[in-house]
């Protein structure tokens, strides 16, 4: 009999975990526009695959994305779903300075995926949005160790001052992943892993964004230089598929293998 390797071991041993906990407990639902985890070797058939192009040329680094996600999603301090990190594109003071807007990348390999013991965090098999159920959440944050690209962040119960003191505005739920939920101690999503989704709660039921009737993610909506392009990638026709036919894109970190779902124009 071959020995088995140290990590084989261990991934044996997470997958059976896995396994054992969702025969255990309830099936997994996000509604109507979403479906199980299932691992990413599986093949299937995927409705669309959104996915955002990032003119940097346009971005003049307001952070009014960072504001509106915010408020689409009410989340706590701490917790950015998009941030916008900003530098000089080349050595001198006055060389034109750059800025780059970095939400989830909702890559086509997430290492987030493969590592969650329990999985919370699995690739949505009808757009390939990365999500996280909060209820099977342990918070053990082996996804965020796992991001090389530093998209999700732990909610540790920080509240705004507007919710800390018990104002109106604290029973006003969240749309996240369409559950409402109304933010309280010790209740999720206060002890998990959080990150952007791309906004999928303003999905219609057939998993589809309609960017005249405003549901489209509220970063792309907001951006008043019209930097951020949200769309499907795999539509041909769309404006994000035109795009990266115009120009020369770029994708970060693209030698690790994950296919990030966010392009760059430079």
């Amino acid at each position: 009999m071959a020995a088995v390797g140290r990590r084989d071991l261990l991934r044996h041993l997470v997958k059976a975990g896995a396994i054992a906990l969702a025969a255990g407990g309830a099936v997994l639902e996000f509604g109507a526009a979403s479906e199980a985890a299932a691992p990413l070797e599986t093949p299937t058939r995927r409705k669309h695959r959104y996915g955002m192009v990032i003119d940097t040329r346009r971005c003049v680094g307001c952070r009014a994305c960072v504001v509106a996600c915010k408020a689409e999603n009410k989340t706590p301090p701490g917790v950015a779903y998009t941030v916008v990190l900003d530098g000089l594109l080349g050595e001198r003071p006055d060389d034109r300075p750059l800025f780059m807007t970095k939400p989830c990348f909702h890559c086509e390999h997430p290492p987030c995926v493969s590592v969650c013991p329990v999985g919370a965090t699995f690739k949505r098999r009808q757009d390939g949005i990365v999500a996280v159920d909060y209820d099977r959440c342990i918070g053990c944050r082996y996804c965020i160790t796992a991001c090389p690209y530093g998209a999700r962040f732990f909610d540790f119960g920080e509240n705004y001052g507007a919710v800390a003191e018990g104002t109106p505005y604290a029973q006003v739920p969240s749309p996240e992943y369409r559950q409402f939920r109304v933010r309280a101690p010790g209740a999720s999503p206060v002890g998990n892993v959080r990150k952007c989704t791309f906004c999928l709660h303003l999905q219609d039921e057939e998993g589809r964004y309609n960017r005249a009737a405003g549901r489209w993610p509220a970063c792309a909506k907001t951006c008043t230089g019209h930097a951020i392009r949200f769309g499907d990638l795999g539509d041909p026709e769309s404006e994000v598929s035109r795009l990266l036919r115009a120009r020369q894109p770029i994708r970060l970190k693209e030698e690790l293998g994950t296919e990030p779902n966010v392009y760059y124009l430079l």
